[in-house]
């Protein structure tokens, strides 16, 4: 479905990409795991066509090369990222930010559906579709985010650090309802720091470090490194 290879990508003279080569399945969960500075973002920005990489990348996406298309078009293609940050507009209210998400062409005509079914996976932004979103927690903004995504109608959702600086109780939710998604046959490739969550739902993992891939492996053999361990999982898994 996704095959990235030889992506590089710098930001001036400091490189953030160093010939990564990393493939998402139809239907399959991808974790990319490392410390700050690794390069995740810029991976999953990369894909996205919000940094252009450098001469020689290749980004294929059924079949299809993403290579030079900008956002707007990568997004048509049924690619959705949701940013560290999450990226909602404050300003406007819930209904207006999954509104927005269905502007791409490819989703028109399924509004209705795609905002049911982002209602019946966070209820709660059914019952407050019209509250201005920067009233909101952090943990709803990100079912925002997550939802306005979704009306996009991708067949791969990317996220960035979709736990940061939520209370443990809203990760929780927030990842049983990535498996509710999953289960609907989409693939998510996720940059995340909580470890333990992310591989519960993946199925393989690549390990990131200094903006290259050092390693990958399935969520279970991840879990059960020992550098993993040592690096993530405070030395136990």
């Amino acid at each position: 479905m996704l095959e990235v290879s030889d992506l590089s990508l710098h930001y001036g003279h400091h490189a953030a990409l160093d010939h990564v080569r990393i493939r998402v399945g139809r239907g399959e969960t991808v974790v990319i795991l490392g410390a700050n500075g690794a390069g995740k973002s810029s991976l999953l920005k990369a894909i996205a066509g919000i940094r252009a990489p450098d001469r020689g990348a290749s980004i294929m996406f059924d079949g299809r090369s993403l290579t030079d298309l900008p956002a707007h078009q990568v997004l048509e293609t049924g690619i959705a990222l949701v940013p560290e940050g999450r990226g909602v507009f404050g300003d406007l209210t819930v209904e207006e930010n999954l509104a927005l998400g269905a502007y791409a062409m490819r989703a028109r005509a399924h509004a209705a559906e795609s905002r049911a079914f982002v209602y019946e996976l966070f209820p709660k932004l059914r019952e407050r579709s019209s509250q201005y979103v920067n009233t909101m927690s952090g943990g709803e903004q990100q079912m925002v985010a997550i939802g306005r995504a979704l009306m996009s109608r991708p067949e791969l959702l990317m996220l960035d650090e979709p736990s940061l600086g939520l209370a443990p109780v809203v990760v929780g939710e927030l990842f049983r309802s990535l498996g509710r998604i999953r289960e609907r046959g989409l693939a998510l490739l996720i940059v995340e720091q909580n470890v333990r969550m992310s591989l519960s739902i993946a199925d393989r993992g690549y390990l990131a470090e200094a903006g290259r891939i050092t390693g990958e492996g399935t969520a279970e053999s991840l879990m059960n490194d020992k550098a993993v361990q040592q690096a993530f999982l405070g030395g136990a898994a």
